[in-house]
């Protein structure tokens, strides 16, 4: 079965609508970021919302907040974290309040539908 387009051809994508205003607002929005004092080992982390993009594509899955902690606070403070014995435990904790302070509740990602 074929179909044509009798009618007026509509020039689609003509229109450019610039976001750039709507995503500086919400990126203005953002809380600062949080420093953390874990058993001595102190460090920053930014909001959730305010990772890269790209990071998604390193770490495969941002709901995986210890590859995305790994992956933010880079090798040598994971490697000053191994050193003072975190546990799986305290990175819930961790988790979970970097999640509260970025504004995200509870079990949502920063790549929820709804960031």
């Amino acid at each position: 079965m074929s179909t044509t387009n009798t009618g007026k051809k509509k020039n689609l994508g003509t229109e450019v609508v610039s976001l750039d205003a709507q995503v500086q607002q919400k990126r203005d929005a953002l809380p600062e970021p949080t420093s953390y004092s874990l058993f001595g080992v102190e460090f920053t982390l930014p909001p959730m919302r305010a990772l890269p993009w790209e990071l998604q594509e390193k770490v495969g899955d941002l709901n995986d907040t210890i590859g995305v902690l790994a992956e933010v606070l880079g090798k040598d403070k994971v490697r000053e974290l191994y050193g003072v014995g975190i546990q799986l435990g305290d990175l819930e904790v961790l988790a979970l309040d970097w999640q509260k302070r970025s504004g995200l509740d509870s079990g949502e990602s920063a790549a929820s539908s709804s960031s």
